[in-house]
């Protein structure tokens, strides 16, 4: 399945808060419609990958499979209408440039926080995801590899990976405006999943170390707790920490957990709170803004926050595209390497059926050691005759002009069957 390779995407570019949240994917789900999409579609090399900035979908085949792909999603979801959520898709159908888009974001290129390091990892799981359900064939195995590379470059030739200018940290930049009239202010952190974490590790290198965190796992908040010099506090007591806080942070997904504004003000909130809310679905309800004092930020605020390792990012981005633009090129002539590879063996096959045919009429007049001998000489003579034209197939590879010369070999196929 050459140069069918397609992406269905949904992000913070295109589409509010509200319509991500519908369409978000936890772990479970990505592997649901992983199985989905490989019992009631051809698609081949299947990557599904959603974060709380983007849901996506890539997938090799002849077919526009956009419609099906987002009826299926819809049906994981537990919605069957799909009119509202389907425009807020763009389906990239050009082979390259689904190749491009899938590099872009793997490499924090089209990142809310440009160069944002966790989109690698979550790239990452869903490979891992992809090939532990077998939706991860030659192509997509090639193609992430390529990718991973690509990532170890810019890692170690730009400025890229720099500094600390990720969705955790300008939260935590967040964290200290908000807070730099209090003296010594409390911070919730509610979750410990990975954005929990780095968020919890940035408070390290903060002023502010008065940090609570409460996780359903007592086990492991205490362990982030340890690491992160903070406190842990049992779930249970949850609601009475939110009260005690001036400033929460919710990384558990609202399916999970919500607060609610009906629920606050059963708590009796006393006290101005700060709440910021990274998860998706949001676990945090906007309306706790008609409340005296309170304020609600969500993961589109931290978009507009830059930072002096931003800016660096921001100045290494041509590098960044060079490296991708190598990679891609790299990829692209293996892609086309791929393509000649069944034409060469095509070629292979028609003359080694040529070369017994003619063996085969003068076999009964050699002995044993004469037949070996012969083997081997016409085996040689078949491989140089073979390797010429392979080894010009693949310089027109890496010249970009292998499609005339696989379709004249292909006529010449043509011509010898018409001849025999």
């Amino acid at each position: 399945m050459q140069n069918q390779f397609k992406a269905l995407t949904l992000s913070y570019k295109n589409a509010p808060i509200a319509i991500r949240e519908e369409v978000a994917l936890n772990e479970i789900a990505c592997k649901n419609l992983l199985d989905k999409i490989r019992e009631f579609t051809e698609a081949q090399d299947v990557l599904v990958l959603s974060t709380c900035n983007r849901t996506e979908v890539y997938y090799t085949s002849g077919k526009d499979l956009s419609r099906e792909i987002v009826k299926l999603l819809a049906i994981e979801k537990g919605f069957i209408a799909t009119k509202r959520i389907q425009p807020y898709f763009r389906h990239i159908t050009n082979h390259e440039e689904a190749v491009q888009h899938l590099f872009r974001v793997a490499l924090g290129l089209e990142s809310q926080v440009v160069g944002d390091m966790q989109i690698m990892n979550q790239v990452k799981n869903a490979y891992q995801w992809s090939a532990d359900a077998g939706m991860a064939g030659t192509f997509l195995h090639r193609l992430l590899h390529t990718v991973f590379y690509a990532n170890k470059r810019v890692a170690n030739e730009t400025a890229f990976r720099d500094g600390a200018a990720s969705v955790s940290y300008a939260t935590v930049e967040l964290v200290e405006e908000l807070t730099n009239h209090l003296l010594n202010p409390r911070v919730l952190m509610i979750g410990v999943g990975e954005i929990g974490a780095n968020v919890c590790d940035n408070f390290r290198k903060s002023s502010i170390d008065n940090i609570t965190i409460v996780n359903r796992t007592h086990r492991k908040a205490l362990e982030l707790a340890q690491k992160s010099s903070a406190k842990a506090a049992y779930w249970e007591n949850v609601w009475e920490e939110i009260k005690l806080a001036d400033v929460v942070i919710c990384s558990v997904p609202g399916d999970c957990f919500f607060i609610s504004r009906q629920e606050l003000e059963k708590q009796g909130l006393q006290v101005p709170k700060f709440f910021i809310d990274l998860s998706m679905p949001r676990s945090i309800d906007s309306e706790l803004e008609q409340l005296p004092g309170t304020s609600v930020y969500n993961i589109d605020t931290i978009r507009g926050r830059t930072t002096e390792a931003l800016e660096m990012r921001l100045a290494a981005i041509p590098q960044v595209q060079q490296i991708m633009a190598e990679a891609v090129a790299e990829f692209q002539n293996w892609t086309r390497e791929m393509a000649m590879s069944p034409a060469i063996q095509q070629f292979k096959n028609r003359l080694e059926q040529i070369r017994q045919q003619e063996i085969a009429r003068h076999l009964k007049k050699l002995g044993a050691e004469e037949k070996e001998l012969v083997e081997a000489i016409t085996k040689n003579i078949l491989n140089k005759i073979v390797k010429m034209p392979a080894l010009e197939l693949k310089a027109a590879c890496q010249r970009g002009e292998s499609e005339a010369l696989l379709e004249g070999l292909s006529a010449l196929f043509d011509l010898e069957k018409e001849m025999a």
